[in-house]
């Protein structure tokens, strides 16, 4: 089933995708919202909603999704497995579908010892892999888990996370393998910083065929500051930042303008690498950066499809 969502079409129709992100507030301004939408509508395809970011209390992201289909941009609307259940999932989903939303990421979730909930518990009745399957299954057999009917259809494009930069390295494509099996048709990977990494990574995605079977947007990061450098560098888990990455921003007479053309270098080589299908841009906190970096990037105009 086609799910009638921008992203999918540009990626059917075989162009570099461009994606981008966009975390909802944490209060109920939905002019926040519409702001944020309104800068990136012009320059990516697609935009992903967070749900509760980091374990962090915000606007849902199923409501945050459908203010920003009515700025005329495709939500991309992330779900995590560590606040619901299956049934809170399904019913979820229902509702996003009802309200037009068509792309959907499947993800574990952070642990809530992050946030600002460290005392809420986890429930995680399903992990990603199995969400990603019960999704197709509302999708392609009109079932939920439990095997019951669903009334209406339910058109979704599923995407899912892959991180080339966890260990144990060898298992990484692995995993992918396995959401792939289970109905994944697009994935979006951790930030690209160690490209010859990532490239390695790319190359046994093809040894096992996946690139031809799942569409994949290389994950990027604008650096902003040395010190959003050496954070992410020193305590963000499964993101792998070269010190000369580093020692650049340190040395930069003006820090954003030396991480646009970071982000910018990362670009050109990942377009070069085969069976990368796009790019996924995590602005954090700096949303006004992603029309900068796709018009130098020669992104502009998107396609009209």
């Amino acid at each position: 089933m086609k799910s009638g969502s921008n992203l999918e079409r540009v990626l059917e129709e075989g162009h570099f995708a461009v994606t981008a992100e966009l975390g909802p507030p944490k209060g109920s301004s939905a002019e926040f919202v519409r702001r944020k939408a309104g800068l990136l509508k012009p320059c990516c395809d697609a935009a992903n909603i967070t749900d509760n970011q980091t374990a962090v209390v915000r606007m849902s992201s199923v409501a945050a999704c459908a203010l920003v289909k009515q700025e005329g941009l495709d939500p991309v609307m992330q779900m995590t497995c560590r606040d619901r259940n299956r049934i809170a999932i399904q019913s979820d989903l229902l509702g996003a579908v009802a309200l037009g939303i068509r792309n959907l990421l499947c993800l574990s979730g952070d642990h809530q010892k992050f946030g600002n909930h460290p005392g809420s518990k986890n429930v995680h009745d399903l992990d990603s892999i199995q969400l990603i399957g019960a999704v197709r299954k509302m999708r392609d057999e009109a079932q939920f888990m439990s095997g019951d009917k669903i009334s209406g259809g339910m058109p979704l494009f599923i995407g899912a996370a892959a991180n080339p930069y966890a260990d144990p390295f060898e298992f990484r494509v692995l995993r992918l393998a396995k959401k792939v099996k289970a109905g994944a048709d697009f994935i979006q990977t951790q930030a690209v910083f160690d490209v010859e990494r990532f490239a390695k990574w790319m190359e046994m995605v093809r040894d096992k065929g996946l690139d031809q079977k799942v569409r994949i947007l290389a994950g990027l990061i604008p650096i902003k500051s040395v010190g959003m450098a050496r954070y992410m560098r020193d305590y963000v888990s499964g993101l792998m930042v070269p010190d000369e990455l580093v020692d650049r921003m340190e040395n930069a007479k003006d820090a954003k303008e030396e991480g646009v053309q970071i982000a910018l270098e990362i670009i050109e080589q990942i377009r070069d690498i085969p069976g990368v299908h796009g790019i996924h841009i995590m602005a954090v906190a700096w949303e006004e950066v992603v029309p900068l970096i796709t018009e130098r990037a020669g992104f502009l105009p998107r396609p009209i499809v």
